[in-house]
This record gives C-alpha cells, structure tokens and sequence, in this order.
C-alpha cells in the first residue's frame, strides 16, 4: 500500500544555477524508508550517473545531498507518497507543482527517469531522449527507467547522450 504524510517523503534537491535536475514519479518504498533517493540495490541510478560520468565516482543512496557539488538536483512528481506507480493514487503526480518548481529554479536540463514520469509531467507520451518543448528556459529531456523492475527496457545509450548534453551545459556555466 502506498504511503500518505502531510511532509514530503524525500526533500527536493533544488537551487537556482543547476545544470542538470532528474525527476522520477515517486519514491519507492525503499527509498521512502531509507530517506534516499534510488535507495532500492536492484535500482541501476546510481551506476547510470558514473558509468555515464556525471559524477566521479559510484555514490550511495545516501548521498544524494552531494549532488549540487556536480551541478545536479533531484526531484519527483508524488512528494507525499511513496509506491510502485501502480499503486499511488490517481492525484499522487503534482505536474502543476514540479513546472512551478522548474520555472522558479530554472535549471537548464530537466531530465525524466521513466517515460511514465514525463508523462505525467507533461501530458502526452513521449520517446527517449531531448524533447523539442521546453518548461520556461529549461530543455527536457527523458530516460529509461533506472528501477529494477523496467530492467527489460534499460539502456545506458540515452544516459550517455545525456551526459554528453550536460557535460556540454555546465561547461558553458
């Protein structure tokens, strides 16, 4: 069963001057007990960020507050409850709250780590890789999921065109 507080279940890594923000649907259950994003072993997110080069080494779970260091902030759409997206509610996704966010914080890539995630962020399907559309200033782009349970639809190949788009946006900070 999914989980409801009044409080978010993993806090937003957000701040102004960011290269890069990835924004999954919810936290796991996993990942809502340990307080960490991508916090479940089976979860490949964490590995995807180094053998992609986002960040210098392989970083745990518990970590994740090193981000900003990289240029890199975290977010997702169902702040108050943690769960297989199956299970969440119909209104767990607050797209109106995460463009809010996005617009005030604008960083200069957003990044989806399913294409459930974008979806629900902006309304319609959508195929890997950099969108056309934009939120405010900042370009989408969309990844396979890094969970253990879409392993059969997991390629690096997107998270490496990622990384090279990054590397090329904080370059020009």
């Amino acid at each position: 069963m999914p989980r409801r507080t009044e409080r978010h279940i993993l806090p937003d890594l957000l701040q102004p001057g960011l290269a890069l923000v990835f924004c999954g649907t919810a936290a796991g259950r996993r990942s809502a007990a340990e307080r960490a994003y991508y916090a479940h072993p089976g979860n490949l997110f964490w590995r995807a960020l180094f053998e992609a080069g986002l960040t210098p080494r392989l970083l745990m779970p518990a970590e994740f507050p090193q981000l900003p260091r990289y240029g890199i902030g975290l977010t997702d759409l169902a702040k108050r409850h943690a769960g297989n997206d199956d299970e969440l509610p119909r209104d767990a996704f607050d797209a109106p709250a995460l463009i809010a966010k996005i617009e005030r914080h604008a960083p200069r890539l957003l990044a989806f780590t399913s294409k459930n995630a974008a979806r629900a962020a902006l309304g319609h399907a959508v195929g890997y890789g950099l969108l056309d559309e934009t939120i405010g200033g900042t370009r989408l782009f969309v990844l396979p999921s890094p969970s253990g349970q879409a392993r059969g639809h997991w390629d690096l190949a997107p998270w490496l065109a990622l990384s090279e788009l990054y590397r090329a946006i904080h370059a020009a900070r």
